[in-house]
């Protein structure tokens, strides 16, 4: 058992890596998004290549008016953007970064626990919806539920092949059971995976519960200042979080070409970006689905696969 020093030094290691490492992804996504749409946009602030611009937007999100409706439910409407970040903050908690003790809390049961605590973020965007007093607010939370609980189920059932196949509710102990051939054979399960995982956190082109072009901006559309802005860090913290859990489950974690137990918190690093950059890619490759179209896919697409990707599981870990 750690000391309670050693845990508030992890505790305090994962609240920097909660702060730091969304908005890596956010500027990462700014400027990838601008070279491959060609719309460099501005290039002066921090000096080379505009690089502190996300900086400079949440210094702008932090001195822009705090407005709340008349007709909001304040203290709902107040505490909405806290509870969209709290889910992944515990989330990431018991995503272990390296062999060993680089985790905040190991648990026995950290997938159950994961998939529990992310089915919390529908409640933060009712909240928001519901205590806005907007219909287009309300639209795009009715949206987002729908959404949120539709594909839970896929998502749950591809990380249950995985979890059946390594024989433990453990991240570290999936991490230690991964094969490199498990890519193939798994490979459905990751694209199920990968797939709910965008509709879980509300990226294009699951942005429906936003749909700026038809919602003003969905059940954002009341937020303004700081409170807005704690909504755009918990999208890039949602990236980050679903790109680690594809890595733990499906990529090796701290499994690199080179069995160095010391670089494993680098590779863990390495493929978390990896697979942030395709999030990114995916916005701008890929426009919004219609609603029929979401639900279609989750019920007629994602969940027909994941229940087959389980059935085989079954069968060769039975076998």
């Amino acid at each position: 058992m750690p000391t309670w020093a050693e845990l508030a030094l992890r505790v305090g290691a994962v609240f920097v890596a909660f702060l730091t490492l969304p908005l890596i992804v956010g500027q990462t996504e700014h400027k990838v998004m601008a070279h491959m749409q060609a719309r460099l946009g501005p290039m002066y602030a921090g000096g080379f290549h505009g690089w502190a611009q996300l900086l400079a937007d949440g210094v702008k999100f932090a001195q822009k008016e705090d407005l709340t409706p008349r007709g909001a439910d304040r203290p709902v409407f107040r505490l909405a953007p806290a509870v969209a970040l709290l889910p992944y903050l515990l989330v990431l908690l018991v995503i272990p970064l390296g062999p060993g003790d680089l985790v905040a809390q190991p648990l026995d049961i950290g997938l159950f626990f994961v998939l529990a605590v992310l089915g919390l973020g529908v409640v933060s965007l009712l909240m928001a919806a519901w205590s806005s007093a907007n219909k287009y607010s309300l639209i795009g939370g009715l949206r987002g539920a729908a959404q949120l609980l539709g594909y839970e189920l896929p998502l749950v059932l591809a990380a249950a092949s995985v979890a059946m196949a390594a024989g433990t509710l453990s991240l570290t102990g999936i991490i230690e059971a991964w094969r490199p051939w498990w890519l193939l054979w798994q490979l459905p399960a990751l694209a199920v995976f990968f797939v709910a995982g965008l509709a879980e956190i509300r990226r294009p082109p699951f942005d429906m519960p936003i749909a700026d072009s038809e919602l003003v901006f969905g059940y954002l559309t009341e937020y303004t200042g700081l409170r807005f802005a704690l909504f755009l860090l918990a999208e890039y913290v949602g990236i980050v979080v679903i790109a680690a859990l594809t890595v733990v489950l499906f990529l090796g974690g701290w499994k690199g070409p080179f069995a160095d137990a010391e670089l494993g918190w680098l590779w863990t690093l390495l493929k978390v970006f990896a697979v942030s950059f395709v999030i990114i890619w995916v916005r701008v490759a890929f426009p919004r689905l219609r609603e029929d179209q979401l639900q279609r896919l989750c019920w007629l697409g994602l969940v027909p696969v994941a229940l087959g990707q389980l059935v085989l599981t079954a069968g060769v870990v039975v076998a």
